[in-house]
């Protein structure tokens, strides 16, 4: 999946990007927040980086995940200025500026290397944002909500869910959104 990720053409990348836009845009948990946390890509992951200027055009705050120490992450406030600074794995991370738990987000795009219809998912391995959103165990119904963001082929049968993962309310794919949680406020 993550060669198959890697292989694709820059032109699909950026046709996929302006569709998940136009996806993430209709998102009613879009609409409604103020406290956005983005990523940017590494290893092919779908690019969000245009959802991102447009959620700064209006006027969202935006914020991109920060690791730390402890392997979790924190996530930092972003604007067309920010400086940025590369991490242990060589993703450009914002540089300073105040970093904020997930409980203080509304909504949460996690990269992903696989998902399925049951809301799981396959990270990188590091289990960064498992570790980040175990408050999420108990609070299911509240925020942030968590979509993931992959393209359409990365969607598998199954996946077997450990005890620590953290299930996703839904993923956006260029082509569609699915949502797996009824908990979720249209």
């Amino acid at each position: 999946m993550r060669q198959q990720r890697r292989d694709l053409a820059s032109s699909l990348q950026k046709q996929s990007a302006r569709q998940v836009w136009r996806q993430i845009r209709r998102l009613p948990e879009f609409r409604r927040a103020r406290r956005v946390a983005f990523y940017l890509p590494n290893d092919g992951e779908l690019d969000l980086g245009m959802a991102l200027q447009r959620a700064l055009a209006h006027g969202k705050h935006c914020f991109l995940p920060v690791l730390t120490r402890n392997n979790a992450l924190r996530f930092a406030p972003v604007t067309r200025h920010t400086r940025f600074v590369k991490n242990r794995f060589g993703i450009p991370e914002p540089a300073g500026g105040r970093r904020v738990s997930a409980r203080k987000l509304d909504l949460v795009f996690i990269p992903l290397v696989a998902f399925d219809a049951n809301a799981n998912r396959i990270g990188m391995g590091g289990g960064f944002y498992d570790r980040s959103l175990t408050f999420k165990h108990h609070r299911r119904h509240l925020p942030p909500a968590l979509f993931g963001a992959a393209h359409g082929f990365q969607k598998v049968d199954r996946i077997q869910a450990n005890a620590w993962d953290v299930p996703l309310d839904g993923v956006v794919t260029p082509g569609k959104l699915m949502r797996f949680s009824a908990n979720l406020k249209q």
